[in-house]
């Protein structure tokens, strides 16, 4: 299964713009009307946090099943043509996933995947899918839990032949 939430690019790229011309609106009032010159640094404060939390949750998921290997992919949305500063991406056999986990905080959801390396331990990768539609979520979900269950019948089936 291949899925990914290229469709919520163009809505960061209108918020980016949105906040980008507001800001520009907000420099041009506050530069006018000396009235407030403490009020424009808290207001000039407050939008700058929130240009930081929608860059924070920006991101572009994509998940591929098909094949041998599971690939998952995690990248920012704005400049990523040119410079993938954010780019997360992770490749692995199937057999190697151990489990997942999905956080649902309040405003950002973390999909947690548990893989085992070639000395036995396992390892957590984190990917941030805030932006990723409930519905394409369920199916990875499906997908994911499909894989654990092979991986635990052929453990089985692998450990009854031994003894």
């Amino acid at each position: 299964m291949r899925t990914d939430n290229r469709n919520v690019k163009n809505k960061i790229i209108s918020i980016y713009f949105l906040l980008l011309v507001t800001a520009i609106l907000l420099a041009t009032v506050f530069k006018s009307y000396d009235a407030f010159p403490k009020a424009s640094m808290y207001v000039f404060l407050g939008f700058f946090i929130v240009v930081l939390f929608v860059h924070f949750i920006a991101r572009y998921f994509e998940y591929d099943s098909d094949g041998a290997k599971l690939v998952i992919t995690n990248k920012g949305l704005i400049l990523t043509d040119f410079i993938n500063y954010r780019q997360k991406k992770i490749e692995f056999a199937k057999h190697k996933l151990v489990s997942y986990k999905v956080y649902n905080y309040l405003i950002y959801k973390i999909l947690v995947v548990s893989i085992q390396n070639s000395n036995g331990k396992t390892y957590d990768e984190h990917f941030n899918i805030t932006l990723f539609k409930r519905r394409k979520l369920k199916y990875v979900k499906q997908s994911l839990k499909r894989i654990i269950k092979q991986n635990i019948k052929h453990k089985r089936g692998v450990d009854v032949r031994r003894t």
